[in-house]
């Protein structure tokens, strides 16, 4: 696992009525279990990407047993990654949030819900943490980032400044907590997740510290 900073200053992103803003307005800690390389590596067995890959369940048809390997790869991850990630916060307890998928609640299979429904599962058996994993739910279409440069990103916005309290409905109960929030992939530049941070602290939360299993890493 690494450690790492998303500056609010690099946070920019345009906005609804034209021109740009930033989507974070203060620095958060971060970490990440491991760096993703993308090309073809989500077709090879073992990868990260292919980890990432299959619990998305949107390419390719998988099996359970293929999703069920995959689901206990990444329990195997959360075991060990979150009770760092409490120690180096110096916090007493963390309430896990998750990153929403792109397309409104409804609009996946039970089997496109694996990432949240493992790290839940996992939460629940850690005793310092907090089940906050339904605490943001997504109510109306985004585009699919990860596949809109193939055209199949669908309806909805791309990122833009105050998209996830446009689309989703947050809890209160994240108000005054400590929150981790995850998410499957870091992407520096699309600010999905820089706008879901600041979402959260515009619903009071007190801290809020972030996780991804993946960073992007720039290729040259």
């Amino acid at each position: 696992m690494k450690k790492y900073t998303i500056a609010s200053s690099e946070s920019v992103c345009r906005t609804l009525n034209g021109g740009f803003g930033v989507c974070l307005l203060r620095d958060t800690i971060a970490y990440y279990h491991g760096d993703y390389m993308g090309g073809g590596n989500w077709r090879i067995s073992g990868t990260l990407e292919n980890l990432i890959c299959t619990l998305k369940n949107d390419i390719r048809p998988y099996s359970q047993e293929e999703l069920h390997e995959k689901m206990q790869k990444l329990a195997h991850i959360l075991k060990s990654d979150l009770p760092a990630i409490l120690k180096d916060c110096d916090k007493d307890s963390l309430r896990v949030c998750v990153i929403p998928r792109a397309k409104k609640e409804d609009s996946y299979r039970f089997d496109q819900l694996y990432f949240r429904g493992t790290i839940q599962s996992v939460v629940n058996d850690l005793p310092e943490f907090e089940d906050g994993t339904h605490d943001i739910i997504r109510q109306l279409d985004t585009v699919t980032t990860h596949r809109a440069k193939f055209g199949y990103g669908g309806s909805g916005e791309m990122p833009y400044v105050g998209i996830t309290k446009d689309t989703c409905s947050i809890s209160d109960e994240v108000v005054g907590k400590d929150i981790l929030l995850i998410d499957d992939l870091y992407t520096k530049s699309i600010n999905i997740d820089e706008d879901g941070i600041q979402a959260l602290y515009d619903k009071g939360a007190r801290n809020v510290f972030f996780y991804s299993i993946g960073k992007t890493m720039l290729r040259f």
